[in-house]
């Protein structure tokens, strides 16, 4: 199929357990070969492919700053011309619900609101009928005929008010044409006539075999074959004087009166019918409101994917690289780290094949993070255009570059991510990772009610003072300082307590802000623990509670490879799922510190966790201690409240999956004066870089 990429040579990752590429997200195996570099990518922004991808809207809103058009994916004839700066709708002509038809717009839009917040979204059209001016409300579009009844029933019973004469019925993308004109307006004139008859009518642009266009009317909007018979034996005999057909595909011509259920606006809308995609494309980009308004070059294919309308942006490769790069890494980064960025993204880009079947890649961190324009910069043009075509093999194969954000001072190994090696990738050392460092350090302190939690060092200041325990005491400087849970602003998460001028704390530790490169989260609950835990282990059952939490296997880099549950292991499919098994962690370079116990190292080496009260020996004598809000000592002089209950807390470094590239890895190295080849044959092994 044109456009699509061809089988050339296999993916070196073939075969590979999922990676991932971004905190929680999934990168699967290239199934086929390899792209050219010059050929168009295929993304998909909008598309249902089963279990490899869903992300669906029954409807998409695209707009341009310079006139763009709508032209058939196969012919290449244009249909539609859309004048700059204005708005179009496009939808799939698919299976669907249509709910009311009213002469007031109001009614209809009262309801389209209430199904707003459904999961049956309403479609209001605009259409004329006897002579006057209706309002048509739909729900829909569906992925098949049974769905939409079961919508019809559900709609029915969401309290519309519908009138009486009126029930929820199943519509669907068949047609009968009434008519072939070489003009638009020969068409309407002929479906405005139909349609004073009491005919619901449209006006279609259909592809001619010649490349060129013509257009037809079009009746009736049956679900299946046999509703289109019956409509057909109707119509005849309503307009005996014209000629049934079956419609094939074409570009239904509708007024969408739906953009706004406040005030009544309308626009052009254009239902896309007969299963053949159209491509939308201006010289401008086109805007997807949609898609948080994000603009895209090349061209937007509107489809079908499994009943529900696909959008695939249809980009050159380099374009989608300026996107890319952007999306993954600031463009104020030093340009070799913009080229070794580039360099990944294309040889992962090209690696995938069609893996999501009608498209490449998708534009999330289940590919890589594709913006459209947004994301451009000339740093980052240069980049890509500086490495045009440049690519990482081995073996004759093109390296699925995997990469991520931060591998926390060392790369992973294979068995740590997928539990499967491979010559390409190896655990090394990443010290640039440490570029990632907020230079903003934070307090880790014990307030006088006993509880304990982190300040900011700009907020607060060094008293001189120490307590008996030669601890520092701190103040704030300003009003109402909030002492955080963690060393980062959490708006959404209330403080610890507050810190006014001349009240004291005692400082424990001082530590960078949890970021990219190192981070604390928690503390967790048994419960915490335990539903997050819930499906992602291979364990036919959990805990009631979780009592001790440890890691008990490390991989090659460090990186937790086994981790018990009171002494039984919560084994997973492959290790880096545990990030998402404890709630999302950044990465698996973790220790778990229970948050209401300590860990005592005895004369003799041994080892005891002590939780509760127990007697210690001091000056006085010995006393009992170790309860809540106790602070317990390390060989560092770092202090740790210890809490109530049983909870965990992970503290950690990196951020992803930290197989083969890390991202802030290569900004550093780039700022120590590597080239990006240099930079890339770090993280990659046995790798070349060509040019195709």
């Amino acid at each position: 199929m044109k456009g699509l990429w061809t089988i050339g040579r296999p993916a070196l990752a073939k075969g590979m357990l999922a990676a991932v590429l971004a905190a929680g997200s999934l990168i699967l195996p290239a199934e086929t070969g390899h792209a050219q570099s010059g050929d168009t990518i295929r993304v998909a922004l909008f598309a249902d492919i089963g279990s490899k991808y869903k992300l669906t809207v029954p409807v998409v809103t695209l707009q341009s700053g310079q006139a763009w058009s709508l032209s058939a994916k196969d012919s290449g004839a244009s249909l539609i011309t859309v004048p700059a700066g204005s708005r179009a709708r496009a939808s799939l002509d698919g299976y669907r619900v249509k709910v009311l038809e009213t002469s007031s717009w109001q009614t209809a839009a009262t309801a389209a609101k209430k199904l707003s917040a459904t999961d049956d979204k309403p479609l209001l059209f605009l259409n004329s009928k006897g002579g006057a001016n209706v309002y048509q409300l739909y729900t829909g579009t569906y992925a098949s005929e049974s769905a939409a009844k079961n919508a019809a029933t559900r709609v029915a019973k969401a309290g519309l008010g519908l009138p009486a004469d009126q029930t929820p019925a199943v519509k669907g993308g068949k047609h009968l044409t009434a008519g072939s004109y070489a003009t638009q307006a020969e068409a309407d004139t002929a479906r405005l006539s139909l349609a004073a008859a009491g005919v619901d009518a449209w006006t279609a642009v259909v592809p001619d075999a010649g490349g060129g266009t013509r257009y037809e009317v079009w009746v009736a909007e049956a679900a299946n074959d046999a509703d289109l018979a019956a409509a057909k034996t109707v119509l005849s005999q309503v307009l005996p004087q014209v000629t049934l057909g079956t419609a094939g595909a074409g570009l239904m011509l509708r007024t969408d009166a739906g953009l706004d259920f406040s005030a009544e606006t309308q626009v052009a809308h254009y239902a896309v019918s007969g299963g053949t995609p159209v491509m939308a494309a201006g010289t401008a980009g086109i805007q997807l409101a949609e898609r948080s308004k994000r603009t895209y070059r090349g061209s937007l294919e509107l489809g079908a994917s499994n009943g529900s309308l696909s959008v695939i942006n249809v980009v050159p490769l380099e374009q989608y690289l300026y996107s890319v790069v952007g999306g993954e890494v600031s463009s104020s980064w030093p340009a070799e780290a913009l080229k070794a960025q580039a360099v990944a993204a294309r040889s992962y880009a090209l690696a995938q094949g069609n893996r999501f079947d009608i498209a490449n890649v998708v534009d999330t961190t289940l590919s890589q993070v594709y913006n459209g324009t947004g994301t451009e910069a000339a740093s980052i043009t240069a980049a890509v255009d500086a490495t045009s075509g440049e690519l990482l093999m081995n073996g004759g194969s093109v390296v699925e570059a995997v990469f991520s954000s931060n591998s926390g001072g060392k790369t992973a190994d294979p068995s740590e991510v997928w539990n499967s090696g491979g010559s390409v990738f190896a655990s090394v050392d990443s010290p640039g990772d440490t570029s990632a460092v907020s230079s903003k350090m934070w307090y880790y302190v014990q307030l006088s009610s006993g509880s304990a939690g982190y300040v900011r060092e700009d907020n607060v200041k060094l008293t001189g003072d120490k307590n008996a325990a030669s601890l520092p005491l701190l103040t704030a400087t300003t009003k109402d300082v909030n002492v955080r849970v963690m060393p980062v602003v959490e708006s959404g998460k209330d403080p610890v307590g507050k810190l006014n001028p001349g009240d004291t704390a005692v400082v424990l530790d001082k530590v960078s802000e949890s970021g990219s490169y190192s981070w604390i989260k928690g503390p967790f609950t048994s419960a915490d623990i335990l539903k997050s835990l819930q499906g992602k282990t291979t364990a036919s059952s959990l805990p009631s509670s979780i009592v001790t939490l440890e890691v008990t296997q490390r991989g090659p880099s460090g990186r937790a490879m086994m981790v018990k549950a009171n002494g039984t292991p919560l084994t997973v499919k492959y290790p880096d799922l545990y990030r998402s098994a404890f709630g999302g962690l950044p990465s698996t370079l973790f220790d778990i510190v229970p948050a209401g116990s300590y860990t005592v190292l005895g004369a003799d080496g041994r080892t005891s966790t002590v939780s509760g009260q127990t007697s210690v020996l001091s000056a006085s004598g010995v006393v009992t201690g170790g309860g809540s809000g106790t602070v317990v000592m390390n060989s560092r002089s770092e202090g740790r409240v210890i809490g109530t209950g049983s909870g965990f807390m992970f503290i950690g470094k990196g951020n992803g999956h930290g197989l083969g590239m890390s991202q802030w890895g290569v900004k550093g190295m780039a700022d120590e004066g590597y080239d990006y080849k240099a930079i890339l044959q770090h993280y990659f092994q046995n790798v070349t870089i060509t040019k195709e």
